[in-house]
C-alpha cells in the first residue's frame, strides 16, 4: 500500500489496515497519532478487535478439524490458485460459520449458536458478555484507567477522574460501586463504543489462589425493549444479570454460580442513587 493510496483511503479502511497490521511503519505511526487524538475512533477500533477475537475464538476449533468432503469441494471450487491447506481449513471454518446446516452441518451450527460469544449486531446485554470475554483475561491492560495509585490519595484522585471522564463520555451519571464486602476491589474502567454511542465498562476483581476472579459492570443507555426488572442469562461459563434503573441500563457479567452473581447484582442495585 503506497503512501498516496493510503492517504486517499476512507478512515475506516485505514483503521482496519492498522488493526490487521498491514501498514508500513510510517503509515502505522500516522494512525497511532490519529488514535491518540481521537478517543472515539480509538474506542471503535478496540471494539473491532473485541469482535475479531471473539470470532477467532469461535472458529478456532473448527479450523483445526478435518474438512468434511462436501464442504471441501465447495471451498476449493472458490479457492485461489495459490491456496494452501491452512487457508482451506480457515475457509472451511468460515463456511461452516456462515452456511451452517445448509451443508449438512446443522448439529455443529446449533452447538455454536448455544455456546457462542456474542459479537457485533447482538443485543446490548450480549455485547457486555463479548467485552467481558475479551478484556477480563488481560494481564497488563485490563482497563483504560486504573484506580490503583501509590497512595490512597492518588487512588481517590484516579477514581474521581474515572467518574468524570465516563460520565461525560456516555452522557449519564457513572457511579463506582463498593463491592468490598463481597471481596471485590475496583480495578478501573474503560470506554467502548456501541450502536447508539459510547458505553462504560467497570472491572472488579477478587484475589484467588491461582488468579484473580473478575466481574464487569456495563453501563449504557438502554434499548426501549429492555425490561426494567432483573433478567438472568447464561452463555457458557459466563452468567449475566441485566436491568434498567432510571435512564441507565446495567449488565453484570461474571464466571460464577447464579446465586453469587445475584448477590453482587443486588449490592450494585442498592447503591444506585434514586
Amino acid at each position: 500500500m503506497n503512501a498516496t493510496t493510503f492517504q486517499e483511503l476512507p478512515l475506516d479502511e485505514r483503521l482496519s489496515a492498522w488493526l490487521d497490521d498491514e501498514l508500513a511503519p510510517d503509515q502505522r505511526a500516522e494512525v497511532d497519532t490519529w488514535l491518540r487524538d481521537h478517543a472515539e475512533d480509538a474506542a471503535r477500533v478496540r471494539l473491532w478487535a473485541a469482535d475479531r477475537d471473539a470470532l477467532r475464538a469461535r472458529l478456532e476449533p473448527a479450523a483445526g478439524e478435518s474438512v468434511p468432503t462436501r464442504l471441501e469441494q465447495v471451498v476449493w471450487s472458490h479457492a485461489p490458485d495459490t491456496a494452501t491447506a491452512g487457508w482451506m481449513r480457515w475457509a472451511a471454518a468460515a463456511a461452516i460459520f456462515v452456511l451452517g446446516g445448509a451443508l449438512g452441518a446443522g448439529a455443529t451450527w446449533r452447538l455454536l449458536e448455544e455456546t457462542r460469544v456474542p459479537v457485533a449486531g447482538a443485543r446490548w446485554e450480549q455485547r457486555a458478555i463479548a467485552a467481558h470475554a475479551v478484556y477480563v483475561p488481560e494481564v497488563r491492560h485490563p482497563v483504560e484507567v486504573s484506580v490503583h495509585g501509590a497512595t490512597p490519595q492518588e487512588s481517590r484522585a484516579q477514581e474521581e477522574h474515572l467518574v468524570r471522564w465516563l460520565t461525560r463520555r456516555i452522557d449519564r451519571p457513572v457511579k463506582l460501586f463498593d463491592l468490598r464486602s463481597h471481596g471485590y476491589e475496583l480495578v478501573g474502567g474503560r470506554l467502548l463504543p456501541d450502536t447508539q454511542g459510547a458505553w462504560a465498562q467497570l472491572m472488579y476483581q477478587k484475589s484467588g489462589e491461582t488468579s484473580p476472579q473478575r466481574v464487569t459492570v456495563y453501563l449504557r443507555k438502554p434499548d426501549s425493549a429492555t425490561p426494567a426488572a432483573f433478567r438472568y442469562e447464561r452463555h457458557g461459563e459466563l452468567g449475566m444479570f441485566y436491568w434498567v434503573e432510571g435512564s441507565t441500563g446495567y449488565a453484570l457479567v461474571g464466571a460464577m454460580p447464579r446465586d453469587e452473581l445475584m448477590a453482587l447484582a443486588e449490592s450494585i442495585y442498592r447503591q444506585i442513587p434514586n
